[in-house]
């Protein structure tokens, strides 16, 4: 079904009027309910009252609506914490993860406009207006020049760049006053890198020098395929590229077995090259950020905004870390986790000790002989359990540094996406060219 078109609100009173607008409605929804509980001589719940499927959907909608980084924050959220959040907190923010609704025609007009001209329809021989894809911060339309090159045109929402540090600040505090987020936790590190983030990727001349600079180390690789720059096209709103035609990655959840295997496992060296190698790692693992081209059995790279340059320093801890875990050493390993940040040092020995194990379950592949069936495995599962298990422990929560929490974002979507291929790979393989010692 054809998503509607909604107007992208802009204007930070605007906007933050939206979000107060959703808490009142959510309040209103949990007296009401709270009043028929009591009614049937029933003692009410807040957190219940709270997390209705109602509410749930509400909430959801609204910053959906909103897009920019009030729907982004809900993106990252979800795959970094969805493990030990609250289910019904994890159904909001997953929902997010969908395309986002288009803008309606007059205002990709105006966008347009203001940032290549009055006369920017004329530059092209065809402009389609109903767009290929409609995320968080932007939506891409095709194109095709008079010279019968075909582009593809990704054009920032208005207002996204302008409201970013208001939209975080405000969706924080409406979870928070929520109840949906712990208290007591200083999430303020995390929402400055994420504020951060959000201006780096709505920097779409940033976002150009990246996508050539990546293209540049994957070049030699004939597994992937990444689009040229269209410089002539592109402003810091406007980003135009190579189209590139392929299908979504999901296409090939019914492909052979060794389509699957070969996928999955390209994009796990990929990983492990980017980190160890190049130091430079393209942190957005949503599904819609790699297609797939049947006809020259590559995968495409999209989108690479999000795209995180680390130290040495950092990636040897990481090395080490792994490194610990392959050797099967829990101290190498304990020592890494507290260097990076995952934990405190305050930390009690015994819940310390537990974050160790769980780092050597999330391993699991890593020292895995041979293929990893990762469409067998239930090690997500086992994860989510035991962060659960932590989750109302007030002494585990840390908000680690923001750089792993980007890694271990990619990590996670790259494993998600092997699952969903039900994929086989020899993870171990892959990994022992980089650990030490």
């Amino acid at each position: 079904m054809d998503k509607k078109h909604r107007a992208v609100p802009t204007g930070r009173f605007t906007r933050f009027g939206m979000l107060g607008s959703l808490a009142t409605r959510v309040a209103g929804n949990m007296l009401t309910s709270g009043a028929g509980q009591l009614l049937k001589g029933e003692k009410p719940v807040l957190k219940d009252l709270l997390l209705t499927p109602g509410n749930v959907g509400r909430i959801a909608d609204q910053l959906a609506n909103m897009r920019g980084a009030a729907m982004k924050v809900g993106q990252l959220m979800s795959m970094d914490a969805g493990d030990i959040l609250p289910p019904p907190l994890a159904e909001i923010l997953s929902r997010l993860r969908s395309d986002a609704d288009p803008m309606p025609k007059q205002q990709v007009n105006d966008v347009l406009s203001k940032a290549l001209g009055a006369d920017w329809a004329d530059q092209f021989l065809y402009f389609s207006y109903a767009p290929i894809a409609a995320a968080s911060i932007g939506q891409v339309h095709k194109v095709i020049l008079p010279t019968g090159e075909m582009l593809a045109l990704k054009i920032q929402y208005p207002g996204v760049k302008q409201s970013i540090d208001s939209d975080v600040d405000n969706v924080a505090t409406l979870l928070s006053i929520t109840g949906l987020l712990p208290k007591g936790v200083d999430f303020k590190p995390l929402l400055d890198e994420a504020k951060r983030q959000l201006h780096t990727e709505a920097d779409y001349i940033a976002e150009a020098d990246m996508l050539e600079r990546y293209k540049a180390l994957v070049a030699e690789d004939k597994r992937f395929a990444v689009p040229d720059v269209y410089r002539e096209f592109t402003r810091d709103n406007v980003l135009a590229m190579t189209f590139m035609p392929s299908e979504p990655i999901e296409s090939q959840l019914d492909a052979d077995q060794t389509t699957r295997d070969n996928i999955a496992s390209a994009l796990f060296e990929l990983f492990f090259t980017e980190t160890f190698e190049h130091h430079l790692i393209q942190t957005d693992p949503n599904f819609a950020n790699y297609r797939y081209d049947p006809q020259d059995d590559k995968v495409v790279l999209l989108d690479f905004g999000a795209t995180r340059e680390y130290s040495r320093d950092f990636i040897h801890l990481y090395r080490e870390l792994m490194s610990g875990v392959v050797h099967s050493d829990p101290e190498r390993v304990r020592t890494a986790v507290l260097n990076i940040g995952l934990m405190s040092k305050d930390l009690a020995p015994e819940l310390q000790d537990f974050i160790v194990s769980m780092c050597f379950d999330a391993c699991e592949p890593l020292v895995t002989a041979g293929e990893y069936d990762f469409g067998t495995s239930d090690l997500g599962k086992r994860l989510q359990e035991k962060g659960m298990s932590l989750s109302n422990n007030e002494a585990f929560w840390h908000v680690p540094p923001a750089n792993s929490v980007f890694l271990h974002r990619k990590l996670g979507g790259i494993f998600l996406l092997a699952s969903n291929l039900k994929a086989r790979v020899d993870v171990h393989s892959i990994a022992s060219r980089h650990v030490n010692d």
